[in-house]
């Protein structure tokens, strides 16, 4: 296996200059900054960028009020505390105050040194005992299960967002040979590490956790520890690439992930 991690050569960082999005409000403590209603690798590309962009501008203090920056798949949530942005610029609303922050901010954002996205290699185990559903993935598609394998560890992905719980990343997108739906029958518990496809996607749970997704193997490395800088393994606009491992490298991994 090569290095767990390095820097993009070249980061999907989008030109603020040809970004365009949309602000919605959402709630009273929240907006939303909406590039697109339909997704794109390109949008998606786009609000991890401007998303980084965000947080590394909070961090610098350049954005009062802004309490939470939450990527998804084609939008940023930006969270505030309205009583903090009210007196930013009087006459206003909060909303319209923090619209008006966020835009100024982003125009002149292109000095702010945002934080890159990483690449990191998955190791995973596709032995049976850890994939479960690898015969029925490559009956689905048409494939063998060695075919299955070839094709889900044959490209650099984008962590598309993380979310549905701490750590939970959304990975694509796969060749169209992985175009199957997730299980009828979710299970009602679904091992840590546990790999899972469907819709030309990968997530790797973090935890013990309910799921539907078609379970193709299992990594020793862990996605969420709360006491860690940051606490989750992965974010929106890094890559991965999968890379296969026997279960004697599975289980030396897991020895030393756990000391």
């Amino acid at each position: 296996m090569s290095d767990l991690s390095c820097m993009l050569d070249e980061p999907p960082m989008a030109s603020l200059a040809t970004v365009k999005w949309q602000f919605e409000p959402c709630g009273d403590r929240c907006v939303i900054l909406i590039f697109g209603s339909v997704f794109s690798s390109d949008l998606n590309r786009q609000a991890a960028s401007v998303g980084s962009q965000l947080r590394t501008l909070a961090a610098q203090g350049q954005l009062p009020g802004v309490t939470d920056v939450v990527s998804a798949m084609v939008t940023v949530g930006v969270h505030y505390a309205p009583e903090s942005i009210a007196g930013l610029f009087p006459g206003v609303s909060p909303y319209e105050s923090v619209c008006t922050l966020l835009t100024e901010r982003l125009k002149d954002s292109h000095s702010t040194g945002a934080t890159l996205g990483t690449r990191l290699d998955i190791p995973v185990c596709y032995d049976p005992e850890y994939a479960p559903d690898l015969e029925d993935i490559a009956q689905a598609c048409g494939l063998t299960t060695h075919e299955v394998i070839a094709a889900h560890t044959a490209d650099w992905l984008d962590v598309l967002m993380v979310g549905f719980a701490p750590g939970h990343p959304y990975i694509g997108m796969h060749d169209s040979a992985l175009s199957l739906p997730r299980r009828a029958t979710p299970r009602t518990r679904v091992k840590q590490g546990s790999i899972g496809i469907a819709n030309r996607q990968s997530v790797i749970y973090p935890a013990d956790l309910p799921g539907g997704w078609n379970l193709i193997g299992r990594t020793p490395l862990t996605m969420f520890c709360p006491v860690s800088d940051p606490p989750c393994l992965l974010q929106g606009g890094d890559q991965i690439r999968f890379v296969p491992i026997t279960r004697h490298e599975f289980d030396l991994l897991a020895r030393e992930n756990t000391k």
